[in-house]
């Protein structure tokens, strides 16, 4: 007789039906990571990412093909500069940590640069965390970890991160290093990217805190990341120390308000499947069988974002506004509710919202009128 099936073990057997059959999950990595805690009650973004669903075929199959990512250009470019940050065993790179992050320490004149290769993510997170411990036995010197693996936990389910690189200083304090191909144009780079990247390094450091906690004595992670860009419009590398202490304490909080992903699979009716191949009638009850929370700051973070607007335009939800106007508009959920408060059809006079709105509606009544004298 077989063994009984763990709850972990269920769990990944459910999610690898909702993905289809015979289709490998995609990773979750820091970047969508960060996105889904930035929209934490979107129960539909959490359960796909949890489930691994390529969201960016989802969308295609659904009619509303996504315009988000990067292009092989802009990831080509990327891996280049990467290349050259890194290279004569991350010299320069350590040069730049130095510099900006610890002065009082010895210059890297030479540094640990351990080999992280490992089977599977499990392995590689395996691996990293012994490095880790390695370079903690190493008091006084540099150690590099290119691409190392990190685990953290979201919603009951393990995400698997992939950080451009750790640096261990001499003290044993660890600081996440963030590689990006936008440009630092003298000494600034632009703030909305400059901003995702520190809120997809505030990921990088919980994954960090957690491995740390389990280390006696437990390392200093530093909240102080090396962002590296190029320097102008040139390809040479140029480094910004930036503090993600709001970042990090956003994304915690946000992480732990979740529904666990595992609620929400059990939530969902027998059979539901989001694979792409399905027809696309029944891949869509499929999607709408989970709810969403869109805003319009999906668009810059999500695939699905473009079907979920279709949708909540057509539902005339007021999130479809923004999120600054529905917490204005209070208990006032859809565009007819509101223009019905505003003409004096509905609502309550007392609610703050309800008397806000009629007097707009009077003031752009009396605006008009005056206007067509």
């Amino acid at each position: 007789m077989p063994p009984p099936r763990t709850r972990g073990t269920a769990l990944r057997h459910r999610l690898a039906e909702l993905r289809g059959p015979d289709v490998p999950a995609k990773a979750l990595d820091a970047r969508a990571l960060a996105a889904l805690a930035a929209n934490p009650g979107c129960a539909r973004r959490a359960i796909l990412d949890g489930a691994g669903v390529n969201k960016a075929a989802l969308a295609s199959a659904l009619g509303s093909p996504s315009a988000f990512g990067q292009s092989q250009f802009a990831l080509t470019r990327g891996n280049a500069f990467e290349a050259k940050v890194k290279a004569d065993g991350g010299a320069e790179l350590l040069r730049l940590v130095h510099e900006k992050l610890d002065r009082t320490a010895e210059p890297p004149a030479e540094a640990r640069v351990p080999d992280l290769t490992a089977t599977g993510p499990q392995g590689r997170t395996a691996r990293t965390a012994l490095e880790l411990r390695e370079a903690a036995a190493h008091p006084g010197a540099w150690t590099l970890l290119d691409h190392p693996m990190l685990a953290l936990d979201v919603a009951g389910s393990p995400a698997f991160l992939e950080p451009d690189a750790v640096v261990v200083h001499p003290d044993g304090s660890w600081t996440v290093v963030e590689i990006k191909s936008f440009p630092l144009l003298d000494g600034s780079a632009d703030p909305a990217k400059v901003g995702a990247a520190a809120r997809q390094a505030a990921v990088y450091v919980l994954a960090l805190e957690e491995l740390a906690a389990r280390l006696d004595p437990s390392p200093s992670v530093r909240h102080r990341i090396l962002l590296v860009c190029p320097r102008d419009f040139s390809n040479l590398p140029a480094a910004s120390a930036v503090d993600i202490r709001k970042q990090r304490a956003v994304t915690a909080r946000q992480l732990t308000r979740l529904t666990r992903i595992e609620d929400i699979a059990e939530a969902l009716p027998e059979g539901t499947c989001f694979s792409p191949e399905l027809p696309a009638d029944e891949l869509t009850a499929a999607v709408e069988s989970v709810p969403a929370t869109y805003a319009p700051e999906c668009l810059s973070a999500c695939e699905l974002a473009f079907h979920c607007r279709a949708r909540s335009r057509e539902s005339g939800a007021v999130t479809s506004l923004g999120r600054p106007v529905r917490a204005e508009l209070g208990g006032l959920t859809t565009v007819e509710d509101v223009l019905a408060a505003a003409r004096g059809e509905a609502g309550d006079p007392g609610d703050p919202a309800v008397a806000a709105l009629r007097r707009a509606a009077a003031l752009r009544a009396e605006a008009l009128e005056a206007a067509c004298r």
